[in-house]
C-alpha cells in the first residue's frame, strides 16, 4: 500500500499531521502545484494512487519551510522525496530528454535531472 511505501522510505509517520495547513501556507511554490502539501499527505493517508500522478512532488523546491512550519515535525519534504523515488521505480521518466530546450544554462539541466532521474 502506498502509505506504508511513503512512511517506509521517508521515515515519516503520516498519521502525526493534523491538516492544519501551515505546510501549505509557507510553501513558496504552491503557485506551481496541482495539490497543496497537506492535500497530499491526506492522499496518502487514504492511500490514493494517483497522487504519484501529481506535479507537486516534482516542483518541491526541497527548501524544507514545510518542516520548519510543521507543528508535528512531519518532515513533508522527505515525503515528496519518497514519492518521486517510488515514481521512479515503477520506471517512469518524468523528463523527456528530446524536449530540453538547449537555451538553459547547463547547470539547470544538471540540477533537474539530479532531482528528476534519481
Amino acid at each position: 500500500m502506498l502509505l506504508e511505501k511513503v512512511e517506509e522510505i521517508s521515515g515519516e509517520n503520516l498519521y502525526a499531521c493534523y491538516q492544519c495547513g501551515r505546510c501549505t501556507a509557507g510553501c513558496p511554490m504552491t503557485g506551481e502545484m496541482d495539490l497543496m502539501p497537506n492535500q497530499i499527505i491526506l492522499a496518502i493517508l487514504r492511500n490514493d494512487e494517483s497522487v504519484l500522478d501529481a506535479k507537486t512532488p516534482w516542483v518541491c523546491a526541497q527548501c524544507y519551510q514545510c518542516g520548519v512550519r510543521c507543528p508535528k515535525n512531519v518532515d513533508i519534504a522527505k515525503i515528496m522525496e519518497a514519492l518521486r523515488e517510488i515514481k521512479l521505480r515503477n520506471n517512469v521518466n518524468y523528463i523527456d530528454l528530446k524536449k530540453i530546450n538547449k537555451s538553459y544554462p547547463q547547470i539547470a539541466i544538471v540540477a533537474a535531472m539530479r532531482k528528476f532521474t534519481g
